[in-house]
């Protein structure tokens, strides 16, 4: 695996990247060595946050986490991305995408479905075009993270979410 390690209001040093590429080093058993693992560190405030981002043909397998410690929280990460390689394995390969980024051993070993993805709930609803503004008044109405509706100026169907920081995010179809 290639790691970069990149720094947002720290400076890495010696101690950080031995950290983070100790950490990261325990996955090699799953990636080849030509996968590319993009690491970046952050501080805001008291939040020491750490973002693994893992592209692999057909998806990316990422995670973020944040604490007090940044050594706390590359403990954390390694953890959560192991947990999600397990939880996805068979998904990955069962949509026949390649597997050319994982190592052999990792593909040919089964892993049981631990939680298989289950939709146990269908809602239908009307939708009548309105301006992502007031859509996310609805949402706010509703007290929901997120709401779907028609746009009035593309007709077309988007969603509006809650973001940090008593924002919002809109997400739009692209064609």
């Amino acid at each position: 695996m290639r790691i970069t390690i990149s720094g947002k209001n720290i400076e890495i040093t010696e101690g950080l990247r031995k950290a983070v590429e100790e950490k990261l080093s325990k996955l090699e058993r799953y990636f080849t060595p030509e996968t590319d693992v993009t690491v970046t560190l952050s501080v805001e405030k008291e939040r020491q946050k750490i973002e693994v981002t893992i592209p692999v043909k057909g998806n990316i397998i990422r995670s973020e986490q944040v604490s007090n410690d940044m050594y706390v929280s590359i403990d954390l990460v390694e953890e959560v991305i192991e947990r999600q390689l397990k939880k996805y394995k068979n998904k990955i390969i069962d949509r026949k995408q390649s597997a050319t980024n994982f190592q052999k051993e990792f593909i040919e070993k089964e892993i049981e479905d631990e939680d298989e993805v289950a939709i146990i709930r269908t809602k239908r609803f009307g939708m009548k075009p309105m301006y992502p503004e007031d859509a996310c008044v609805q949402m706010e109405l509703l007290g929901h993270n997120f709401f779907v509706f028609q746009n009035a100026e593309t007709e077309q169907v988007n969603v509006v979410y809650k973001r940090k920081g008593n924002t919002y995010g809109l997400i739009e179809p692209e064609f």
